[in-house]
């Protein structure tokens, strides 16, 4: 990567980081480009080059989301042979939730301001769609099914619903417990039939 695009991404990040606390500390309805972009050093406009509004710059830090899901999906396509759909998915996925694990502080902040605020919960499920049927389709060619298929659709809500399920605990637990660690749990347990557990949640740090 030049240093051109080197100092884009870092832009980026910088206005997302700033966007991100500014919301924290007033409410997302009480910032606007203006803050975020005057406090990053920048013009409106310059901020305009990266996010199509303030709601973006908390949902989307990523330069490329649809290039990182076919990246995703190039993964999982790659897994070895011998590894379940779900196993080949969760392998791919590992790296990304790791992510949250690295940066933490940014990520506990940016799910309070998502769950705030209804509007922008409906802006996240919105803009998946579009991953959605890029990952559907990676699952389908997996599986040897079609993409119209149920089972490809059921294993990407499932999937999903790990994401989901396992951030929200981690978000329950400020972060104490890494967000790994519980992806992985949840992994094994429906790899394992979804049993009711029994005995202690070691990984959620409980005795």
């Amino acid at each position: 990567m030049g240093l051109r695009e080197r100092k884009k991404l870092e832009t980026r990040a910088k206005l997302a980081k700033i966007a991100i606390r500014l919301a924290a500390e007033r409410g997302l309805e009480n910032v606007t480009v203006d803050d975020i972009a005057g406090e990053a050093g920048v013009s409106a406009r310059t901020f305009f080059n990266y996010f199509p509004s303030k709601e973006d710059a908390i949902l989307l830090p990523d330069h490329d989301p649809v290039g990182q899901t076919h990246a995703f999906a190039a993964a999982m396509l790659a897994a070895p042979a011998g590894l379940n759909p779900l196993r080949a998915s969760a392998l791919a996925m590992r790296p990304y939730v790791a992510r949250f694990d690295d940066e933490r502080e940014d990520w506990l902040t940016r799910i309070s301001i998502i769950e705030r605020d209804p509007g922008l919960m409906v802006k996240l499920f919105a803009s998946q769609r579009e991953t959605e049927a890029i990952l559907v389709e990676a699952l389908a060619k997996r599986t040897g099914l079609a993409a119209t298929d149920l089972y490809p659709r059921l294993l990407y809500r499932v999937i999903g619903g790990v994401v989901q399920a396992t951030t929200q605990r981690w978000h329950e637990l400020g972060g104490s417990v890494a967000l790994t660690e519980l992806f992985d749990a949840a992994i094994d347990s429906i790899d394992a039939g979804l049993p009711v557990p029994s005995g202690t949640a070691v990984f959620e740090g409980k005795s």
